[in-house]
């Protein structure tokens, strides 16, 4: 790959302004959003609703250094504030629990104000789509934070079988295994947490907190999206009313493959591995180790790529290394990243800045609703035993500005 073809992200004219939904009082996934968006030299965080609870959002803001003015504790009227404040966000983060993340998004959409949200997109598909149909409509931006697909390895990955590297794709296996779930029970007041309750997260815990973002792996590096499942579900840890381990046959459109997460698999952290193969060349891709890419080619030695070193990587991956060859990069770099590109496509929109074609790719509202489709599809396979279709049924949509996340790739 020639200097001459590698274009790197332009300079932000100035930084976007972010708001916040949730993650207030040291909850964790708040706290990556932040950092992130920080890292990425492209946002500031400005506003925010980070608890219901009065008392609570107010600390909360106080310890996030925002303005008394600019704390809410009801994100409607923060949608509403902030669309009428003369330095109003310019686009709001949504780190709220599964079942608030489609009224929340709503709300900022109605004002005008971008949206990135945290994954799943919600609890049911007939809120997701009423979501991507929110977003055709306003044409605004609607980013979500499957933040594993802005590892720059996992960029090469999808460079190198996009130009056709790998050869025809014949298999397609994706894995994510925890542990953090093996002891999660009720606590002490009896109450559930939000992610094993129905109520609040319908029908799947694992398969919809995790699985979302393996099958988004899987579909986002291959240009596949996934078409049928075939799921068994299973709680190997404590006793808990929704499943903690799943074991999914899975077809991305003619290529099969397989599905197997877990959060009570004793001994793992975030194990999230990612293996194609094709009649040419298999890549293998393990997120604890997610600067690094093994690509075989058949009857060959493995070669290794690398984050930071420029021979043969692909534009897309050079554009999203952060620090120089020898310096391992990690989560927290892909996070800003995603945040780097989703400030680029709000600019952009914002100011009529075009981009050139393919530049970002980050994950959409569209490719969230697929996520969604695939784990109602795997909560039917469960309960009835048989494939079901997992495909996402909606017309294809303009991209949104400036650039739709995932491209047609010939079978």
């Amino acid at each position: 790959m020639t200097s001459q073809s590698f274009m790197p992200f332009p300079p932000p004219s100035r930084l976007m302004r972010l708001g916040f939904v949730g993650g207030g009082a040291g909850a964790f996934i708040g706290t990556i959003h932040a950092q992130a968006a920080r890292l990425s030299g492209r946002w500031e965080v400005v506003a925010g609703a980070l608890s219901s609870d009065p008392d609570r959002a107010r600390q909360s803001g106080r310890d996030w250094l925002l303005p008394p003015d600019r704390t809410y504790d009801d994100f409607r009227a923060m949608a509403r504030a902030e669309a009428a404040h003369p330095q109003g966000i310019d686009a709001v983060a949504i780190v709220t629990p599964n079942h608030l993340h489609a009224p929340v998004a709503e709300a900022f959409l109605a004002q005008g104000i971008d949206v990135i949200c945290d994954k799943p997109l919600a609890p049911s598909l007939d809120d997701a789509l009423r979501l991507v149909e929110a977003q055709r409509t306003s044409g605004l931006v609607f980013g979500v934070t499957y933040a594993y697909a802005a590892y720059s390895m996992v960029r090469q990955a999808r460079a190198m079988i996009r130009a056709g590297e790998l050869g025809d794709l014949r298999q397609i296996h994706v894995e994510y295994f925890q542990e953090f779930a093996a002891t999660l029970i009720a606590d002490a007041g009896g109450r559930q947490p939000w992610r094993v309750d129905p109520a609040r997260s319908g029908g799947s815990f694992t398969t919809g907190d995790i699985g979302t973002h393996a099958v988004h792996l899987a579909s986002f590096v291959t240009g596949r999206p996934a078409t049928r499942v075939r799921a068994d579900f299973h709680v190997s840890g404590e006793p808990k009313d929704l499943e903690d381990t799943a074991f999914c046959q899975m077809r991305f459109g003619s290529v099969p493959g397989t599905l197997m997460v877990s959060q009570a698999a004793v001994g793992n952290q975030c194990g999230l591995r990612l293996r194609v193969f094709g009649t040419k060349a298999a890549l293998d891709w393990n997120q604890e180790r997610g600067d690094e890419l093994t690509v075989t080619p058949f009857d060959a030695p493995a070669q290794r790529y690398q984050s930071g070193f420029a021979g043969g990587l692909h534009p897309e991956a050079r554009r999203l290394a952060r620090m120089p060859r020898g310096c391992p990069e990690g989560i927290l770099e892909a996070w800003a990243n995603l945040y780097t590109e989703l400030g680029l496509a709000v600019e952009a929109r914002r100011t009529g800045r075009a981009l050139p074609d393919g530049m970002l790719a980050y994950p959409t509202v569209r490719d969230a609703a697929a996520g969604v489709a695939f784990v109602a599809a795997a909560v039917r396979s469960n309960g009835s035993g048989r494939w079901e279709d997992c495909g996402l049924h909606v017309p294809d949509q303009p991209g949104q500005a400036p650039g739709p996340s995932a491209e047609p790739v010939p079978a």
